[in-house]
């Protein structure tokens, strides 16, 4: 699996980053930065990170083979 981000919703509000610190971060421009691949020990996480977005703008794809 890998994070997506898609960039029309987000309006970087951070709540992504406060819950999965590891895979999401705004920058010093307050930008959010994300980690398309994470290990499977973030992914409940990264579940939280998804459920808490207001935009409903992050989503999980599978890996393409």
């Amino acid at each position: 699996m890998k994070i997506f981000v898609d960039r029309d919703k987000c309006q970087n509000h951070g709540l992504c980053a406060i819950s999965a610190p590891a895979s999401f971060q705004l920058d010093t421009d307050g930008e959010l930065q994300y980690q398309e691949s994470f290990d499977d020990e973030h992914i409940d996480d990264i579940e939280d990170a998804i459920d808490s977005c207001p935009l409903q703008a992050i989503l999980l794809h599978p890996d393409a083979a």
